[in-house]
């Protein structure tokens, strides 16, 4: 099913286009290609047939035949990879392309048939994740120069003859400088006679205060995004401080509106080398999150300084270092000043940067009892019931805080500037996320490596199915917002809500329970026309209708990373830093997770899943810097 957009209005109409296709200023919009018609001969041994293939692939690699090795591919097929064959994400489509880059040199040295799993030896399936179109699908272990990694491939058939349709490959480990896990633990004593008696908490005092030493690394935010990098560089042996200005670890959380509740299922949130335990709910309150990022640094054994500002910053090009001025209150209520030299800075303040408040005319005349941006909002006061409340703005914090006023008694308006892409709950736990996260999925090792081993361009396509199921699904609620007056769009060509993160950040929401309340009238919708004034007790438009409001919330969003990298680190850095989110010409994430265009310069954000996995491939880069393996 696809839903239809209420054009009675051809500028409205305009509008909700806009927004439906809306992406990060000067990112590209991949477009979505088909998946190849594949497979009219189902082949009787999928192994041998993947066993063939890799062996001609490596036999090609150890000749460096790149010629012979291509011809392996579809003629548009597609090779994906993080950090196996450069310092950087890449996606080549075409056997031209690729053979292009492969003739400059490969460190690719041979890759393997991962056999470890069901789930991951060869099999025949749907290639395309959905199940329309079949061929063979395994995993494979990959070895190069530097390092060890893993990757997926899909086989199609073309006139009889099977051929790579996607080829991916990411880094996991480097070799020499392997995480200290498992096998690699650290003994947590030396016997016999020692000169440093120095117990396990004085040795913990000392690191983590970094007395006479500097960390490699600092990591402005104690987030998911900071927590999630410092554990990755933690298991590599590279010295890091994570700083946060909050009392205490998990405060962002635990200061956000009363009754947040996370709306991805823990399965899909889970966090590198501690798992969520198996009591953990579905759905996470915040405060819940504030308590186990609290742990997690404990246990995890992370540098983390609380209640400290980084006061002044600058980079030494010669030296490759920066000046770091901190300063820390202590429990004492003083204050104490330290300078620091680390070789990089990872700034982890959100995929967001600074909180993005429209200038409205008249604002500073309201005389209600409220404006604020939603990042602000502490929650709905029981005490007023019966007052009138608008949010601006209609995804997942709008929709949340609606929810709350409406529950405490408010009058309750949503004014809807554009169109919003809305998938409930149980349409991404059943539909979208249960095949590779859920209760009696694969591990998270295994469905991270599926999910990002499809090219941009086939994942859009993939999605869009997802969409159509999805849409089925939802079908009576959509409806329900529609004859509401609240408009739905399915996202960038129709890839849904996935894709709408990936190219803009938002724009989104996943309903729980908002909109049926919409539906039913309970929350009243305001949409289409721009607000031209903000009155002493309300909203005016540009219509000419007005609404009254006792309080205002702006669920307005938030302004590029960049922004905020310009707030705390001044124009010199922001200027030579790329723009932030939506994806570059091959599909891949703009300067996230990679190098920024300023060396020594990190960025990390986004959700707790895209953190799991894009932690590693970042602290890969950094520690490959720090041991000489690379150079910027």
């Amino acid at each position: 099913m696809t839903v239809t957009l209420d054009s009675s209005s051809p500028t409205l109409s305009h509008h909700l286009t806009v927004s439906q296709d809306r992406i990060e200023p000067g990112s590209f919009n991949v477009l979505p290609v088909k998946f190849p018609k594949t497979c009219s001969t189902t082949p009787a041994d999928p192994d041998k047939l993947a066993s063939e293939i890799i062996d001609k692939f490596n036999a090609a690699l150890r000749s460096q035949d790149y010629k012979a090795l291509t011809s392996l591919f579809l003629d548009d097929g597609y090779w994906r990879d993080h950090l196996c064959l450069s310092w950087d994400f890449r996606t080549f489509k075409g056997k031209d392309n690729i053979l292009k880059f492969l003739s400059k040199g490969c460190q690719l040295v041979s890759v393997e048939v991962d056999r470890s799993s069901a789930f991951r030896a060869p099999h025949v399936g749907p290639i395309d994740g959905f199940g329309e179109v079949t061929g063979v699908e395994f995993f494979i272990k990959v070895d190069t120069q530097v390092g060890r990694g893993q990757g997926v491939v899909r086989l199609a058939e073309e006139s009889g003859s099977w051929k790579i349709c996607t080829f991916f490959t990411s880094l996991t480990e480097l070799k020499n400088h392997e995480e200290s896990v498992g096998h690699r633990r650290p003994k947590g004593t030396q016997h016999g006679e020692q000169m440093d008696r120095r117990n396990w908490l004085e040795r913990r005092t000392d690191d983590i205060n970094f007395e006479g030493k500097d960390p490699a690394v600092i990591i402005i935010g104690a987030g998911q995004s900071g927590l999630t990098a410092a554990a990755r560089l933690k298991m590599l042996n590279v010295a890091t401080l994570v700083i946060d200005n909050e009392e205490r670890i998990g405060d962002s959380w635990r200061r956000r509106y009363h009754h947040l509740v996370l709306h991805d299922p823990v399965w899909f949130d889970h966090m590198p080398y501690i798992p969520f335990p198996p009591n953990w709910p579905v759905f996470t309150p915040k405060d819940k999150m504030g308590e186990f990022f609290e742990s997690y640094v404990k246990l995890l054994e992370l540098n983390v300084w609380t209640k400290t500002e980084l006061k002044s910053s600058s980079w030494d090009e010669g030296k490759k270092e920066w000046t770091i001025v901190l300063e820390r209150r202590k429990e004492d209520g003083t204050k104490e000043t330290r300078t620091l030299h680390p070789h990089h800075v990872i700034q982890a303040t959100g995929h967001s940067g600074k909180k993005h408040v429209p200038a409205f005319k008249g604002m500073e005349s309201f005389k209600g009892d409220r404006i604020c941006h939603s990042s602000e909002f502490p929650g709905a006061n029981p005490k007023s019931k019966g007052k009138n409340a608008a949010v601006i703005g209609s995804c997942n914090s709008g929709h949340d805080i609606a929810q709350d006023y409406y529950e405490k008694g408010y009058n309750i308006t949503m004014v809807q500037r554009s169109s919003t892409c809305v998938v409930s709950s149980e349409s991404i736990t059943e539909i979208a996320l249960k095949a590779l996260y859920s209760q009696d999925g694969p591990s998270n090792e295994d469905g991270d490596l599926f999910l990002w081993s499809f090219p941009s361009e086939l994942f859009k396509t993939q999605q869009s199915n997802v969409t159509i199921a999805t849409n089925k699904n939802d079908a009576k609620i959509l409806e329900g917002l529609r004859k509401a007056g609240f408009h739905v769009d399915n996202g960038p060509n129709d890839a849904g809500l996935l894709f709408k993160y990936l190219q803009r950040g938002g724009g989104y929401y996943i309903d729980v329970g908002g909109s049926q309340l919409i539906a039913d009238g309970k929350i009243k919708v305001k949409h289409g026309q721009e607000i031209t004034e903000i009155l002493p007790h309300g909203i005016k438009f540009a219509d000419g209708s007005e609404l009254e409001a006792d309080e205002i919330i702006l669920a307005t969003g938030y302004e590029n990373m960049r922004s905020q990298a310009r707030i705390i680190f001044g124009d010199e850095v922001a200027d030579r830093i790329g723009d932030i989110w939506g994806f570059d010409k091959e599909g891949e994430m703009r300067t996230i997770w990679r190098r920024s265009g300023h060396p020594g310069f990190w960025f990390m954000g986004g959700n707790l899943a895209l953190c799991r996995y894009y932690s590693r491939l970042l602290a890969l880069q950094i520690k490959a810097l720090e041991v000489g393996l690379t150079t910027y």
